[in-house]
C-alpha cells in the first residue's frame, strides 16, 4: 500500500475533488459527522480485504498499515513519529492522558474546560472527580446568537491549582475557533498543560503542534481526515511522554510487544506506551490513505479555499433570512456554517431526499448534519462553489 511518504505532485482543488466520485450525485456537507468516501480510501480498504483473502493472518502488512497511519498523522500535525499513539477514539486518548496523571498532581487538582467541549471529552474530565480532580467549566459567552469562547473566558479560571486546560481546535456545535495560542501561553505561564481536541477541523484547519505549543492533541480519522470509525491518534509532547504510566494498557504499550512476557510490565519509551491492544486494522488502512491524500495538498491552499467557501455560505444563508449559529467573524469560524432551523433532523432528512423539492432546486440531494437546535453544513477541500450555491437554494426550498 502507498504510504504518506510517497512522492507525488500536489493536488489542486479540482484534482482533489475528482477523488470523490459521490460528489457528482450529492452535495456533501456532512464532513463534521463523516468524511466523504475517497477513491484512495476505498482502494485501501480493498487492499486490506485482499490481504486477508490471500494470506489469512497478514500481520506484517497489517501492522505496517498501523505504522503508516501513525507516520502520516505525525507529519500532518508537525510531530515526531514517537510522539504519536494509535488509539481507538478521542475519548480513549483523553482518558490515557488524564488517568495517568498523579491524582491530584502536586496540589494541582483542577481541570479547566468549557461548554464548547464535546461531551465525550468533557465526561472523561468529569469522571476524574473520583480521583480528587475538580472540573471548572468556562461558560460559552454569546456574540450575537452564536456561542463563543474568548481566551479570557478560559484563562481567568486557570491558576496555580490547574493541572490541565482543555480546549477544542474548533467547536463541534458551530465551528467556533478560540485563540488557542493565547490560551496555551497563559496556561504554560501558570504551570498547566494544554489538551486540544482537534477532531472538528484537523485536515482543513492549520494545526502544527510545535507552533501551537500544546502538550497533548487528539483527533479521530473519520471526519476531516477522510477515514472510517475505529481509529484515532494521540499526540503527546516528547518531554512529557515518560511522565505518564498508563494503567489502561496492553501488549502494544510495552517496550517489546512481541516478547510475550506476561510478568514484565514496562512502558514503551515512546508515545506507544499509551496504546493497548491490537489496533483496528481496516481503519488503519483507511486512515493512512485518507491522511496521505491530504498530505498531497498545499495546506495553506486548503484552508484558504475552505474559508472562502464558508464566507460565501454564511453570507448567502444570512441574506436568505437564516439565523446563523456560527460566528460571523471569519477568523473565529471553522470549516462549518451552522444555522438555527426548526426540527433540524427533519430538515436534514428533507434535504437528503433525492425526490424532494430541495434536491430538485439544488440539482442533487444535500447531506448535512443536525445537532441540537442547529443544522451544520461542513466544508472540505473537495467542496466547491457549486455545492455552496446548491445548499443555499436547497435549504431555502426546504423551509418554504
Amino acid at each position: 500500500m502507498a504510504t504518506a511518504g510517497t512522492s507525488c505532485s500536489l493536488l489542486d482543488q479540482p484534482a482533489f475533488r475528482s477523488r470523490f466520485p459521490t460528489l457528482d450525485r450529492q452535495v456533501y456537507l456532512a464532513t463534521c459527522s463523516q468524511g466523504a468516501p475517497a477513491l484512495d480510501v476505498l482502494a485501501a480498504l480493498d487492499a486490506y480485504r485482499e490481504s486477508w483473502i490471500a494470506r489469512g493472518a497478514a500481520w506484517d502488512e497489517w501492522l505496517a498499515a498501523v505504522d503508516a497511519a501513525r507516520r502520516a498523522f505525525a507529519r500532518l500535525v508537525g510531530a515526531r513519529d514517537d510522539e504519536v499513539a494509535v488509539v481507538s477514539c478521542a475519548s480513549e486518548g483523553a482518558y490515557q492522558v488524564v488517568a495517568s496523571l498523579p491524582a491530584p498532581p502536586a496540589g494541582r487538582g483542577r481541570i479547566v474546560t468549557s461548554d464548547l467541549e464535546f461531551p465525550s471529552i468533557a465526561h472523561v474530565w468529569m469522571a476524574q472527580a473520583a480521583r480528587g480532580f475538580e472540573v471548572a467549566f468556562s461558560p460559552a459567552s454569546r456574540a450575537g446568537l452564536a456561542p463563543e469562547l474568548a481566551a479570557e473566558d478560559v484563562t481567568r479560571l486557570v491558576d496555580e491549582r490547574t493541572a490541565l486546560v482543555s480546549v477544542p481546535l474548533a467547536a463541534y456545535a458551530n465551528g467556533f475557533r478560540a485563540d488557542l495560542r493565547a490560551i496555551v501561553a497563559d496556561a504554560h505561564a501558570k504551570g498547566a498543560r494544554v489538551f486540544v481536541d482537534a477532531y472538528q477541523g484537523l485536515g482543513v484547519l492549520p494545526c502544527d503542534v510545535r507552533e501551537l505549543g500544546c502538550d497533548y492533541l487528539v483527533a479521530g480519522a473519520l471526519k476531516y481526515l477522510l477515514g472510517v470509525p475505529g481509529i484515532a491518534f494521540l499526540y503527546v509532547r516528547r518531554e512529557l511522554v515518560e511522565l505518564h504510566r498508563p494503567t489502561l494498557t496492553g501488549w502494544f504499550g510495552r517496550r517489546e510487544p512481541f516478547a510475550f512476557d506476561p510478568r514484565t510490565l514496562d512502558w514503551s519509551p515512546t508515545a506507544r506506551r499509551f496504546e493497548t491492544g491490537t489496533a483496528a486494522i481496516p481503519a488503519a488502512y483507511a486512515a493512512a490513505a485518507g491522511i496521505g491524500l491530504l498530505l498531497r495538498t498545499d495546506r495553506g491552499n486548503v484552508f484558504a479555499h475552505v474559508q472562502q467557501l464558508a464566507d460565501r455560505l454564511a453570507e448567502g444563508l444570512a441574506a436568505a433570512g437564516f439565523e446563523l449559529f456560527s460566528p460571523e467573524d471569519r477568523e473565529r469560524r471553522g470549516p462549518q456554517v451552522a444555522v438555527r432551523v426548526p426540527d433540524p433532523g427533519r430538515v436534514a432528512a428533507t434535504l437528503a431526499d433525492p425526490a424532494g423539492p430541495p434536491a430538485r432546486q439544488a440539482g442533487r440531494p444535500v447531506l448535512a448534519s443536525p445537532r441540537g437546535s442547529a443544522l451544520r453544513l461542513s466544508l472540505h477541500f473537495y467542496n466547491d462553489e457549486s455545492d455552496v450555491e446548491a445548499a443555499i437554494r436547497a435549504l431555502s426550498a426546504a423551509l418554504r
